[in-house]
């Protein structure tokens, strides 16, 4: 399944990146946006996911969200995020850019992670900017008010119309232009500026490796593209990779 190339560049690469997407957490049972089963076919962006709408209709913009973070609690990592957690420790320079909010890949070990569009489990306070976890607070169908100023508390998400979160950004593109060795995983790569960063790795000289269950723009452009689930494909290579550094320690 893995070309002698792509293990000659994982061989000598310092620097690994890997991008993901919606694709990654599908397999564990996080619905995408996209496609004829997606969240977004049966809900309207513009009511859900808007700050204007938000400040409109907070209770239900907080509804959905609160349904949304009680279905991720309910996931559990697949095994794509385990073997990106065990990847890690197979690199001198390892990170994990992701599109998806549903902290999964913290949840299965990945220490360095870059989250481009939130995380679903923080929140924070429109108002004074305070932080706070799922945990501390009642995931009820109003919009819960903050306990220093009592101004509106919203998710950590990314919404449509919002910049991304500029330091995460700027981790990711510079991880992105020096990575050796760069992976996209179960991404359309058609939501900008995510979608650039292959891009902007290839220009830098990276080699360039699309995971993902069906073709998609990006395919044409990279060096390789490997049709398939990651959750069957990434464990592979993972022991793959490990007795590929037995052998080459043993010698």
């Amino acid at each position: 399944m893995f070309s002698g190339k792509l293990l000659e560049k994982l061989s000598s690469a310092t620097a690994v990146v890997v991008l993901t997407g919606a694709g990654t957490s599908a397999e564990s049972g996080v619905p995408t946006f996209r496609g004829n089963e997606g969240l977004w076919k049966k809900f309207k962006p513009d009511e859900l996911a808007d700050f204007d709408a938000f400040i409109k209709n907070p209770d239900l913009v907080w509804e959905w969200y609160a349904y949304r973070k009680k279905l991720i609690a309910d996931v559990r990592p697949n095994p794509a995020h385990y073997a990106l957690a065990e990847m890690e420790k197979l690199f001198q320079e390892f990170a994990v850019i992701t599109q998806n909010i549903d902290n999964l890949h913290r949840r299965a070990g990945s220490a360095r992670v870059y989250e481009l569009h939130g995380n679903i489990e923080r929140n924070y306070c429109i108002k004074c900017g305070r932080w706070y976890r799922n945990d501390e607070l009642t995931l009820a169908t109003s919009a819960p008010r903050c306990v220093d100023c009592q101004g509106l508390i919203r998710p950590d998400v990314v919404w449509f119309g919002e910049l991304l979160p500029a330091e995460q950004w700027e981790l990711a593109d510079r991880a992105s232009r020096n990575a050796d060795v760069f992976f996209s995983i179960g991404t359309s790569a058609i939501v900008y500026p995510a979608a650039s960063l292959p891009l902007r790795a290839k220009e830098s000289g990276a080699y360039i490796v699309e995971i993902n269950a069906e073709t998609t723009p990006l395919s044409d452009i990279a060096h390789e593209s490997l049709i398939g689930k990651a959750g069957e494909i990434l464990p592979r290579l993972v022991d793959v990779l490990r007795k590929q550094r037995t052998d080459e320690n043993q010698k």
